[in-house]
């Protein structure tokens, strides 16, 4: 019988609930930002990934990312040993002295693919249609994030065990692959009918906040978690995650105040979030003075990223390319600066070199997750359709798609 580190466990076991509560943190998040007559549809489509993917993590995903690394495709994608979850239940993850069963491994990393599909749903609300999302939810979780993240963590040819890309807990295999595909689904679904020619106003900022709070609560699961063990670097990743979302916060508030003249509630909650995806792939491998610059510089790159979308008349409604594409890329190139083996010995010194190394990562998370989603998209647009009519979309997808209405006041 392997012995396990009852500590290590505890704290896996502690960090990927915590990872699974920032799903239905993302739902209030977005739904609180779309009108009344899509609250539902929004928060359907990220709590209704917390089945689909765990479903589809336990058949095929978790064997394609974290699959063995040594068979003839090893550095491109897992062998097939643990097509639902064969023998996990038995395994051990860790190194020695921190040992846990592989069966929590298993759940934490499932964790971050429902969550990280959840994201890209911010793009695409108030017009896909349910069932084309379910279709390309299911395509995209197996096509683009499991590979990606055999990539980067599970020994393949881009992290640490080949290139060495440094990706502490998801900058580029979390926040780069959804906000490339919500570019990709952005495109492809069009603009909404009412788009610039009436204001589209949050209906509830008060659920936004909230949602804001629980991913701030569950961020420390998912960035300290990513150290997979209960020691000093998961105490500084949570130590950084917690100052970059504060940072953030008064990054995206400064850059507001002096633009508009008043800092707003949205701002402020959207700010926190842009400091939280920055210091996602830096929160390992950083000190506290770097995280706090980082969530600061991400607080304010996000606030003007999202305002880019006007620019080119692009509808990502509730600015995932804005904040998780801005906040992902910036967090990543800045981890190749700021990086220190005191902090980690296991990651890397900032260098050129390594800034390089990181450039290239973001760039293959980028170009990778936005072709193959506009290819799966267009197909999916061929035969089904991905938007609902315009009657629907008057009418609100809540009644459309579910038979339901938020709120029965």
């Amino acid at each position: 019988m392997t012995e396990f580190n009852t500590g290590d466990t505890a704290f896996m076991l502690v960090c990927s609930a915590l990872v699974l509560f920032m799903t239905p943190g993302l739902a209030l998040f977005y739904a609180g930002m779309v009108r009344k007559k899509n609250v539902l549809s929004t928060t359907m489509q990220s709590f209704f990934a917390m089945g689909l993917v765990s479903v589809l993590w336990a058949l095929v995903g978790y064997t394609i990312a974290f699959g063995s690394a040594d068979g003839p495709m090893g550095k491109f994608i897992g062998t097939f040993d643990k097509v639902l979850l064969k023998g996990v239940a038995l395994g051990a993850s860790g190194v020695e002295g921190h040992l846990y069963p592989e069966s929590v491994f298993a759940m934490f990393q499932g964790m971050f693919a429902i969550i990280t599909v959840g994201l890209i749903t911010g793009a695409i609300a108030e017009r896909m249609k349910f069932k084309a999302y379910v279709i390309f939810a299911a395509i995209w979780v197996l096509v683009v994030y499991s590979p990606l993240a055999h990539w980067v963590w599970g020994g393949g040819w881009l992290g640490m065990a080949g290139l060495g890309a440094l990706d502490f807990a998801g900058g580029t295999v979390v926040h780069i692959a959804s906000a490339a595909a919500a570019l990709a689904a952005a495109i492809v679904l069009g603009r909404r009918k009412d788009y610039g020619s009436a204001a589209v106003q949050p209906h509830n900022l008060p659920m936004t906040i909230l949602g804001a709070g629980i991913l701030w609560f569950g961020w420390f699961g998912f960035n300290a978690g990513s150290e997979l063990a209960a020691d000093g670097v998961a105490g500084s990743a949570f130590m950084v995650t917690h100052l970059a979302a504060a940072a953030g916060m008064l990054g995206w508030l400064i850059a507001e105040t002096i633009q508009h003249g008043k800092p707003t509630s949205l701002g402020a909650a959207s700010g926190a979030v842009a400091g939280l995806v920055a210091i996602t792939p830096a929160s390992g491998f950083v000190d506290a003075g770097p995280g706090l610059l980082i969530g600061l510089a991400a607080g304010v790159a996000c606030y003007f990223g999202v305002q880019l979308k006007n620019k080119f008349k692009l509808d990502d409604a509730l600015d995932v390319v804005g904040i998780h594409g801005v906040g992902g890329t910036l967090g990543a190139l800045l981890t190749g600066v700021f990086a220190s083996k005191a902090i980690n010995s296991l990651g890397a010194d900032g260098s050129f070199a390594q800034l390089g190394k990181q450039a290239l990562g973001v760039a293959v998370a980028w170009v990778f997750s936005f072709v193959v989603s506009f290819i799966v998209l267009k197909i999916i647009d061929a035969t089904i359709g991905v938007r609902v009519d315009a009657e629907a979309e008057e009418t609100g997808l809540d009644l459309f798609d579910h038979a339901e209405t938020g709120y029965v006041l």
